[in-house]
């Protein structure tokens, strides 16, 4: 249940077009829906701004169908995470309006449009292979209604390729760099722009890098001003809160 409906029920009750006791069902399953293995909390988009995003890594087929179909009940638009082909495929005859993005690894049902601000998020890269999680911040920010330019493998390696550029990105309102390896492109980008940077490390690279916690360090200690670092391989933090920034 969103904002409208609740008040739609509400002055049903006014007018008398609605009973006390038919109101009530309708909210029983006002803020959350009980389902025994989940709680589907129904009150966060009035609370956040954002309804509940289901993150389905460790999740049984069965549990995402049946979280997925609580939520449609509501008329809120719908987002899994860390979702596989796998988990697709079964979720699909479900739900003929579920779309998947096989990169970003993201189920999507949109039950409602957004009207996206009129500023954008860069999404930026070092290299080829941080395009996967690249991918989830980019449709992340997309699916939350953002207009997102992406350049990739932009790396600090061949920086003309990063300062060619430069006047999209500085046209943005938010910047997400991602990168692995050493993590570097996040400072030399936070150098360069008056703007939020979001950087995300990740698990890019070889031996040395261990998995992404030495471009996490590098991200943390930044030489740059006001970088703000997510998570390893945390494209859906850095696209959930460039949203918010966009947003505001």
């Amino acid at each position: 249940m969103n904002a409208v409906e609740l008040e739609r029920i509400l002055k049903s009750i006014s007018d008398g077009s609605v009973s006390v006791n038919e109101a009530l069902e309708k909210l029983h399953d006002f803020p959350y829906s009980d389902l025994g293995f989940a709680r589907i909390d129904h009150h966060r988009e009035l609370r956040t701004g954002y309804p509940e995003i289901v993150y389905c890594a460790g999740k049984t087929p069965e549990q995402v169908r049946a979280i997925f179909s609580a939520m449609a009940e509501h008329g809120n638009n719908i987002m899994g995470t860390r979702a596989g082909r796998e988990m697709f495929d079964f979720i699909s005859p479900f739900f003929p309006d579920a779309v998947y993005f096989e990169t970003a690894r993201i189920i999507s049902i949109k039950k409602k449009d957004i009207v996206p601000p009129l500023t954008r998020i860069a999404v930026i890269t070092a290299g080829t292979s941080d395009i996967p999680v690249a991918e989830e911040a980019a449709i992340t920010a997309e699916l939350l209604g953002n207009n997102v330019i992406r350049i990739y493998d932009a790396g600090v390696a061949g920086i003309h390729r990063l300062v060619d550029k430069l006047p999209e990105i500085r046209a943005c309102r938010v910047a997400i760099v991602i990168a692995g390896m050493e993590g570097a492109l996040a400072s030399v980008v936070g150098g360069l722009v008056n703007m939020p940077v979001i950087a995300v490390p990740t698990s890019v690279g070889y031996g040395a890098s261990f998995e992404g916690l030495s471009a996490l360090l590098a991200m943390l200690t930044c030489c740059a001003a006001g970088v703000t670092v997510v998570n390893i391989d945390n494209g859906f933090g850095a696209g959930f809160a460039a949203s918010r920034i966009n947003s505001l």
